[in-house]
């Protein structure tokens, strides 16, 4: 049987080693979005590179620089979009448009901890060779087996996300008894599994839009409070999603007040990491709900 919320410590997993970088969540941070695949469902207008695969790395790396200016503590690269239908890249065509940027990051911003969104452990490994602090998995371990053995032999961290099937045909009708009991139980599991591999910097993150349906998203931002008695601090990606757009009737485009208001609700719900494109309304968001917090 579950624990009641209110029986979960607001402090549970207060800080992450990320390759030897520490990341302090006593306070909430942001993760920016740095996206290197042309098939994306959103490309923020700053990051006009983007438009154009294989740019010029000095545009991206001005980006980077505005995001950490905004508030950024993680930067998140992906080079594989996961969008629902997005097109499958080979193994080579993603590594070949991360790994120049990822290092190129490293250097300019050392300080920075770098996330690398990818579900390949071959991608992980050399991600790993080349800087990155954590690896962001969309599968769970699930799309590539050797990913939990990678992870464990590493010192990075490791972000282990929740889908239903694949980017291609996660959304095609997502069916479950009770979303938010098959979701913790699968974190149940594959936590045990890691925990095993001896794996303990892990940030857990229901996956929002990944084999869900406009419902279960909902149900499970409502419940995310009660994922934090798994012991690991949980991340939101909620940012410019189809569960605002089909809601209030937008686009990913028009859908930045419809962000800020569920990654408030995400944050009151006790979400330590926002995943966003808009770094510095996300920053605000968090300042607001610290100070409601310290309030109470």
């Amino acid at each position: 049987m579950h624990k009641s919320s209110k029986d979960i410590s607001f402090n549970a997993g207060q800080s992450i080693n990320c390759n030897g970088k520490i990341l302090d969540l006593l306070t909430p941070v942001v993760m920016g979005i740095v996206n290197l695949s042309p098939d994306s469902f959103y490309v923020p207008k700053l990051a006009g590179f983007q438009k154009k695969e294989g740019e010029d790395v000095k545009a991206i790396l001005h980006y980077v620089g505005l995001t950490i200016e905004e508030g950024a503590t993680i930067i998140d690269i992906g080079a594989y979009s996961s969008r629902p239908g997005a097109k499958e890249i080979s193994t080579k065509e993603e590594l070949k448009r991360l790994l120049p940027v990822l290092a190129a990051i490293r250097v300019a911003y050392p300080d920075i901890v770098i996330s690398v969104d990818t579900f390949r452990s071959e991608v992980a490994l050399e991600a790993g060779a080349h800087g990155a602090d954590v690896v962001n998995d969309i599968s769970g371990g699930e799309m590539d087996t050797k990913m939990f053995d990678v992870i464990a032999n590493s010192k990075m961290a490791y972000i282990l996300m929740h889908m239903k099937g694949t980017p291609q045909n996660m959304q095609d009708m997502p069916e479950y008894l009770d979303v938010y009991e098959e979701v913790f139980e699968y974190f149940s599991e594959r936590l045990k599994r890691l925990e095993q591999l001896g794996v303990e910097n892990i940030i857990i993150d229901p996956g929002f839009g990944f084999g869900k349906s406009l419902e279960h998203n909902y149900i499970l931002l409502n419940k995310l409070a009660e994922f934090r008695q798994l012991g690991h601090p949980i991340l939101a990606g909620l940012s410019r999603k189809s569960m605002i757009n089909k809601v209030l009737g937008t686009s990913p485009e028009n859908a930045l007040n419809g962000t800020s208001v569920l990654n408030a609700i995400a944050l009151l719900n006790g979400a330590k990491i926002l995943r966003v494109h808009d770094v510095k309304e996300a920053s605000e968001a968090i300042k607001l709900v610290n100070h409601l917090r310290a309030k109470q």
